[in-house]
């Protein structure tokens, strides 16, 4: 038996899963998977490549586990759209689909009967379980990069039982998400599964079960605040939230800890290619960090972070490796600045670069800048075509109240002068109902 089956056999009683105000028992957890194992996974050979089409819930969850007591290579699947989903099955070369419907598993095989990718086959000719995951595809279609599994969970196999509640907030098809999984079930905690991704029903859950670890986006904690729904209800049980997937705002954080101020913030770091850093954050008030993980190295080149980890994908089964250097480092495409005893600070991504007149402007530091003020709630700032410049600073800001758009351009104008240099100062500015993000809660720049 896989060594996370047999802990999570060993938890018995302890509540496992909390899924649409149903608590389950790492007891339930196990008959299920095993379930699953014998019933689901039959028709599954070792090595075969399954995708599920879910995100989380008790089914899923157990269903995964299943898989990789069978050695199967799993492809979690979240995106609805069926031109994606189709499209994600082909890239992966799936064997068999399995749907969730009422927590239960229906089986059908694909259609994709071709050789399957070398390392694919790899994996299978040493019996391993798989993962492929699948890249945001926000500047092109997304990659598929395929991990040994059990290399990676051998990560979590030595941390220590404790009593915690854990939220899973990220997707179960991204790296951040499984990561929480991960820690969450070889520790033994209790996983709340949202049903929804909102700021009152999250604030809600973690009032109703007591919950201590929120992982989230900074785009989505900013919009807890934006919504004032953690006035009104009791969030005491809050012992720690880790953010991550995008560059937190200095400015946000200062806000964040005036309204938690009891709260440990800690940033997470890390990328679908190489897996989550274990990373300490110099203070719950700092976005400086300091990567501090036995299977991970890293350098920094030209300002850009490079990362080669024990278990980083083996590669992609549909692109090149075109950003891993010949010796195996990852460029993340991550902008950092150092600070003494090794700590280092995300300054934003070299494909964000705004060039005005031949003048880099990182959009981060004028979002952080511009969140200092009180009339706005939030904002986005990118690079607009410019006759004569290349291109100028454009940004979108929600505001608190309503006012004329002249007249936030104005205040832009006075608050950024003595803050920010001239070319990096706004020079349009866009009046919003919501910033652009996806569903992940991440940024996306135009």
């Amino acid at each position: 038996m896989h060594w996370l089956l047999e802990k999570i056999q060993s938890f018995k009683e302890r509540k496992a899963i909390i899924y649409q105000d149903y608590i389950y028992t790492y007891s339930d957890l196990f008959t299920r998977a095993t379930h699953f194992l014998e019933h689901i996974c039959v028709d599954l050979k070792n090595g075969e490549v399954a995708a599920i089409l879910s995100d989380y819930s008790f089914a899923s969850i157990a269903l995964f586990l299943a898989l990789v007591e069978n050695r199967n290579i799993i492809v979690p699947i979240t995106t609805k759209p069926t031109n994606e989903v189709e499209e994600r099955l082909l890239e992966a070369q799936v064997d068999h689909i399995v749907t969730i419907d009422d927590e239960e598993c229906t089986i059908t095989s694909s259609n994709n009967n071709g050789d399957k990718h070398g390392l694919i086959r790899q994996l299978q000719d040493g019996g391993n379980s798989g993962l492929i995951l699948f890249s945001s595809g926000s500047t092109g279609k997304p990659k598929a990069m395929i991990h040994n599994l059990d290399k990676l969970l051998d990560t979590y196999c030595h941390k220590k039982q404790k009593s915690l509640a854990f939220l899973v907030f990220l997707m179960f098809d991204h790296i951040g998400g499984l990561n929480t999984l991960f820690n969450a079930l070889s520790m033994g905690v209790t996983i709340v599964i949202p049903s929804k991704r909102e700021p009152e029903y999250v604030c809600d859950l973690i009032e109703k079960y007591k919950i201590n670890i929120l992982p989230a986006s900074p785009t989505f904690l900013n919009l807890i605040l934006m919504s004032d729904a953690y006035k009104d209800r009791d969030l005491s049980s809050l012992i720690m939230v880790t953010y991550g997937t995008e560059q937190m705002p200095e400015s946000l954080l200062v806000r964040l800890k005036e309204a938690f101020p009891r709260v440990s913030f800690l940033q997470t770091f890390g990328t679908s290619e190489t897996g989550i850093a274990q990373a300490t954050s110099k203070s719950s008030s700092s976005t400086y960090m300091k990567i501090d993980d036995p299977n991970l190295e890293y350098k920094i080149v030209d300002g850009e972070l490079w990362l080669k980890s024990k278990t980083q994908a083996l590669g992609y089964l549909n692109a090149p490796m075109g950003r891993f250097s010949e010796d195996g480092w990852f460029k993340t495409g991550d902008l950092v600045e150092t600070e003494e005893d090794n700590y280092i600070r995300i300054i934003g991504r070299n494909s964000e670069i705004i060039n005005v007149g031949g003048q880099k402007v990182l959009p981060a530091e004028v979002e952080s800048v511009l969140l200092q003020m009180p009339e706005i709630a939030d904002c986005m700032v990118y690079g607009s075509e410019n006759l004569i410049t290349g291109q100028i600073v454009e940004a979108d800001v929600v505001l608190v109240d309503e006012m004329p758009p002249q007249e936030i351009k104005k205040r832009v104008l006075i608050f950024c002068r003595d803050k920010l240099e001239r070319f990096k100062t706004p020079a349009k500015i866009n009046v919003v109902g919501r910033t652009n993000f996806n569903d992940r809660f991440k940024k996306v720049r135009k």
